[in-house]
């Protein structure tokens, strides 16, 4: 009997080591998704309604980080992206927003006047990845391998594209609503490929597409000519089929749209989700026709959530209400005017819940620096809807629970993130009266905002989940991890070790 249970159990393990890849092995593709304002519980909310080939198969075949949190303010989507593909946070990143500040000069995350627009006529192709500061998965990979793997981004948003693939990708291609034609910049190349002119040529045509125009974001169809730019990208390049691991990064920007219009309840959102489910149905599909299933590693997640919807709240019973920035702007001059001094105005922006001080302004009033943002600060607490306000600078001494301490701090960036920051009670946010009665939004620490899934699938992923906390920065070294390479050159994530082992 001793005889057969040690047979039994050197054959379990000769088993179990012969499952294991070897050192170095790697798949022939890196798939990576992000889905624009996404919340964690979407992926329970909409299970039952969901195809077996989506977000089913990725669920019941993969392994899912269900406490997945994004460990840093303000949750935005340029942030969002950055952080998942470096591995760390605007502290190390200096993606710091969809828009912010450098050197006293108002920037968008990825424009940059050295390049050119190509595949359309206008500006919508200027645009580069070279405002963040650390390199990504891919650039990681193609180092390891002497440039011979390929990376490509594709998205709706310029943003979405460009930031996931790093600095040296080959292509990063996005949609230009204003022609209807996926474009690129020169800071990749001089001409649309042959691939992308076909996709554009399908557009052309798409009857529903050229109905919705400039406000192709607002359908769920943008989705699907993202998913057919995916494809024609996988195909078009031969990614994963050639003697080096590739890589394809993919966002979908048609959640973050629709989402901001109506809200995160309702038909529209509801359609959105399970036209979704079918896009990326399709795409694992092409992915296992040209791959092959289980010859590629693939992760879903969301560059962050979002709030329901403050009247929705209110009708509900639930506490919640509006910020309103702009006149908060002017409250705060004159708050500052009364209590400091000065002629002018001095706070600049302010923009994802940051002040940003106009330094000149200050500078040339005579006024203290110090105690410009004391008498922000000083404000900021009277105000209803707002729980605490901090000086960035002052942060490590102020009385701020540690969790909103270190998510400040990490998301802090001292040239490029603004003077003060303030945190709003939950479920109240930035408002317009001219909005969408449905509207919603994000950028906040709270559940609502920093929950997001986080789904590994395909190459050396066993099926399972855990409840353990884990964070947006962890997703890099952890694909890093599991391809034997370095990571990126900031990286302040770890790896999740029910998933790299």
């Amino acid at each position: 009997m001793r005889k057969i249970i040690s047979l039994f159990c050197i054959l379990s393990m000769s088993l179990y080591l012969s499952a294991q890849p070897q050192f170095g092995e790697r798949p022939r593709l890196v798939v990576g998704i992000v889905v624009d304002q996404m919340r964690w519980d979407y992926l329970s909310r909409y299970y039952e309604k969901f195809t077996e080939g989506g977000f089913r198969r990725l669920i019941n075949d993969g392994y899912s980080c269900d406490n997945c949190i994004i460990n840093y303010v303000p949750t935005i989507t340029a942030i969002g992206h950055a952080s998942a593909y470096t591995g760390t946070t605007p502290a190390f990143h200096g993606i710091c927003g969809n828009n912010f500040y450098i050197d006293g000069q108002k920037v968008y995350c990825t424009a940059d006047s050295t390049v050119n627009t190509v595949g359309a006529a206008g500006t919508r192709g200027k645009h580069s990845p070279r405002n963040m500061l650390s390199t990504t998965i891919g650039d990681q990979l193609r180092l390891h391998t002497d440039f011979r793997s390929k990376v490509v981004g594709v998205s709706y948003k310029d943003r979405a594209a460009i930031l996931p693939a790093g600095h040296s990708a080959n292509a990063a291609f996005w949609l230009d609503p204003t022609s209807l034609r996926f474009v690129t910049s020169t800071y990749y190349m001089d001409e649309l490929p042959e691939y992308v002119r076909r996709v554009n040529a399908a557009i052309a045509t798409h009857k529903e597409a050229q109905k919705a125009g400039e406000r192709i974001g607002y359908y769920p169809l943008c989705g699907t000519l993202t998913t057919d730019m995916a494809i024609a990208a996988l195909q078009g390049e031969n990614l994963g089929r050639g003697d080096a691991t590739d890589m394809l990064c993919v966002s979908f920007s048609q959640t973050d749209v629709i989402g901001h219009e109506w809200g995160t309840r309702g038909d529209n959102t509801d359609e959105v989700y399970l036209e979704l489910d079918r896009d990326i149905a399709r795409l694992l599909n092409a992915l296992d026709q040209q791959v092959g299933e289980g010859n590629y590693l693939l992760f879903l997640t969301a560059d962050h959530a979002a709030a329901h919807n403050w009247r929705f709240m209110r009708e509900n019973k639930i506490p919640g209400g509006p910020l309103y920035m702009d006149s908060l702007k002017t409250t705060l001059n004159e708050y500052v005017k009364a209590k400091v001094g000065g002629t002018s105005p001095v706070v600049a922006d302010i923009m994802d819940y940051r002040i940003f001080l106009n330094r000149k302004a200050v500078s040339q009033q005579g006024l203290d620096i110090h105690q410009v943002k004391a008498a922000l600060v000083d404000c900021l607490l009277t105000m209803p809807g707002i729980v605490t306000a901090v000086d960035f600078e002052q942060a490590r001494t102020s009385a701020v629970p540690q969790l909103l301490l270190d998510r400040i701090l990490m998301g802090y960036h001292p040239r490029r993130s603004g003077d003060v920051i303030f945190i709003p009670e939950p479920q109240h946010y930035s408002w317009r009266d001219t909005l969408s009665p449905t509207h919603t939004t994000h950028g906040e620490w709270n559940p609502y905002d920093s929950h997001i899934p986080l789904l590994f699938f395909g190459w050396n992923v066993t099926h399972g989940a855990t409840s353990r906390e884990v964070h947006i920065n962890d997703i890099a070294p952890t694909v890093c991890q599991m391809l034997h390479i370095q990571q990126p050159n900031a990286c302040s994530g770890q790896p999740i070790t029910e998933i790299s082992r």
